[in-house]
């Protein structure tokens, strides 16, 4: 079979079944759902006389804009050259119509049916040299070295992917171009230049000759020269201009707020623990409070009835001497009763056991959570040993106060470690006022205060993509 006879035979098989591989989850690969590549296919007497094939993109759903280099022949012998749309996945190959062409700006718009792809978006927002930048196509230098055979040309794959930067604007022949450093090759023409987000910053169409190691660089239409040609041509503009945020970005700040959020619950959490283990002590003063206010009236009422029971007793003995030996014994049984009641009264006064009570004030707060290298943070620990009867005791802070606290008190939780340099202090301990029977007293639990201390004329240098 002759070359000519094998692409009229490729012109049948535009309308035949092709594979194609699922889009990736991000925005390039999103983007690249809308990128097809343009095949163009001459004939003359029924020969086939000439094969070219470029790219381009979605702006509508049946519309793709390219190059006018692209599908420049289809303007000039309409009848001779066909027009071939290739999408990047799907199962067939579909037949383009020329509607639009500006040969000035290098831009063409071609109507296709069948089928209906996902519209690029364009940004109109500001871009900074240095920007990122995608480029999406199918360079023909990869075909030749991956094609097999020609029906691979007209096999829907994905575009080709290349990255640079953006290294400012250029003025061509009238014409506004981004100058950009991601690899683009012949074949690229018509495809779209994107930012990360996947938005078309232009339209590749031209790259420059890299001869003896010089570096090379593309050309790409810019949105204002666009966003001209579009609105003479009648077809809309999808425009975004807000700044960029992919996909990855979007995740970690979703991440960021979970975080944050997270740590927001945890320190209302720290709070109302906090605020529960203040109310609790307030209730335990009060109740200490009570509980000594009970004792003392019942060591009074027993020192009052020692009194008269003494009294009486003496009593007796005086009317003993007189010889009254019958209001002798009422006032002796009488006082015997009130002595003996003074002390039935003293023994069963309200018990008091500073361990229940101090380990009743034990509430677990979460303290806050210690950065490295962060300030000074305090825990509140009063072992009930270190309590003096009738005054108070300072404790100072040294590196072995959590260990002397939990010698004193081995039933108290200790304090989580900390990342940092982190210490612990102690407060003080209030004592209560001592009643006359000089009983020890446990101290009241006090709060601690430490705080956290983005078709040209050939021109010398410079060939289309």
């Amino acid at each position: 079979m002759t070359t000519g006879r094998l692409l009229l035979f490729l012109t049948g098989l535009l309308m035949m079944l092709g594979l194609t591989g699922p889009a990736r989850a991000d925005d390039i690969s999103a983007a690249g759902r809308g990128v097809v590549r343009i095949v163009t296919i001459a004939t003359a007497e029924g020969e086939v006389v000439g094969f070219g094939h470029g790219s381009g993109f979605a702006v509508a759903p049946n519309r793709v804009l390219t190059n006018a280099h692209v599908v420049e022949a289809a303007e000039r012998y309409p009848g001779n050259v066909m027009i071939g749309i290739v999408p990047s996945e799907g199962d067939k190959s579909y037949q383009g119509r020329l509607i639009a062409i500006d040969s000035d700006r290098d831009l063409a718009l071609v109507e296709f049916g069948g089928i209906r792809l996902p519209p690029l978006t364009f940004y109109n927002g500001p871009v900074s040299e240095g920007d990122a930048m995608i480029a999406l196509g199918y360079p023909g230098n990869v075909d030749l070295a991956t094609a097999r055979s020609a029906m691979d040309f007209i096999t829907p794959l994905s575009p080709i992917r290349s990255q640079g930067v953006f290294s400012g604007r250029r003025n061509l022949q009238g014409v506004n171009v981004l100058l950009h450093t991601a690899g683009i090759a012949r074949g690229n023409s018509g495809g779209p230049l994107l930012d990360p987000c996947g938005r078309v910053l232009g339209v590749n169409a031209a790259v420059t000759r890299s001869e003896e190691g010089d570096a090379s660089f593309g050309f790409a239409v810019g949105n204002d020269e666009v966003a001209a040609f579009l609105r003479a041509a009648g077809q809309q503009m999808p425009v975004n201009g807000v700044a960029c945020t992919s996909i990855a970005d979007r995740l970690a700040q979703d991440r960021s707020e979970a975080e944050r959020a997270k740590a927001a619950d945890e320190a209302k959490a720290r709070e109302d623990a906090a605020r529960n283990a203040a109310d609790r002590e307030t209730a335990l003063d009060k109740a200490l409070i009570a509980n000594f206010t009970m004792r003392e009236n019942f060591i009074a009422g027993a020192g009052l009835l020692l009194v008269l029971g003494v009294a009486g007793l003496g009593a007796a003995g005086f009317l003993h001497t007189q010889g009254k030996r019958r209001e002798t014994i009422w006032a002796a049984g009488g006082g015997g009763v009130l002595v003996l009641a003074a002390f039935v009264l003293f023994f069963v006064r309200p018990a008091f056991d500073p361990a229940a009570i101090t380990g009743a004030a034990r509430v677990a707060v979460p303290p806050p959570v210690v950065q490295t290298g962060s300030a000074r943070w305090s825990a509140r620990l009063i072992p009930p040993a270190r309590a003096s009867p009738c005054r108070a005791r300072r404790t100072s802070t040294s590196t072995s106060t959590q260990t002397a606290a939990s010698t004193a008190a081995p039933n108290m939780p200790k304090p989580a470690s900390r990342t940092g340099s982190a210490s612990w202090c102690l407060t003080r301990s209030r004592p209560f006022r001592c009643s006359n029977m000089h009983r020890r007293r446990a101290p009241i639990p006090r709060r601690a205060t430490c705080s956290p201390p983005a078709r040209w004329p050939m021109r010398a240098g410079c060939a289309p993509a």
